[in-house]
């Protein structure tokens, strides 16, 4: 079973959908439990950063999250909030990702919504995606490429557009809204194992 943490944050159902379009078991939980023990967690979200913090550390999965060992998928504000520091609500961030989370410069059209395609692919979750296909993003605020980054993205800056350390990845755009480039990210993920 797949857990899809529950934390306020918008966006559960359409993850929800794709994951069933593949023939995966899922839901939408927060109990402590169900997360440890699931075969495979996804961390989405669309929403406001210091909310979302505040949900997770009154609902105790803050500390949770970072001490997960099987496969944890963060997509769009999920990846963002398992950096460090986000500018959003100047929040403090899950840590897992030892980077900060910015807001595009304001002198440019933000947020960047829309389809882009991604560059500098690496690591199991963009195993046989090229390049030149693109992907589906919404967001104003960017996560800073860096050692962790596995595929970068270019809009008014580069920035990363997936994350990797150990069992944790993450994506800027949203996998369960890019067409067959995002179904196969997702089978992707499906098929990576956790730290034994």
């Amino acid at each position: 079973m797949i857990a899809i943490i529950k934390y306020n944050a918008g966006n559960v159902e359409s993850v929800q959908n794709a994951l069933f379009r593949l023939g995966v078991e899922s839901k939408v939980t927060d109990d402590f439990e169900e997360i440890r023990n699931a075969e495979k967690v996804i961390f989405p979200g669309v929403g406001e950063a210091s909310s979302a913090m505040r949900y997770l550390r009154d609902a105790g999965l803050k500390q949770l999250i970072p001490t997960l060992r099987q496969p944890v998928l963060g997509i769009c504000l999920g990846q963002q909030l398992m950096c460090r520091n986000l500018e959003e609500g100047h929040a403090e961030g899950l840590g897992i990702f030892d980077i900060d989370v910015k807001l595009f410069p304001s002198d440019d059209i933000v947020p960047h919504m829309g389809w882009n395609n991604l560059k500098n692919l690496k690591g199991p979750l963009m195993e046989g995606v090229s390049e030149d296909e693109n992907v589906y993003f919404v967001h104003s605020y960017y996560c800073e490429n860096s050692k962790y980054s596995v595929a970068a993205c270019g809009y008014i800056l580069d920035f990363a557009a997936a994350l990797q350390k150990e069992n944790f990845f993450a994506t800027q755009f949203h996998p369960e809204k890019s067409g067959k480039t995002g179904t196969k990210i997702l089978e992707n993920f499906l098929k990576v194992q956790g730290i034994k």
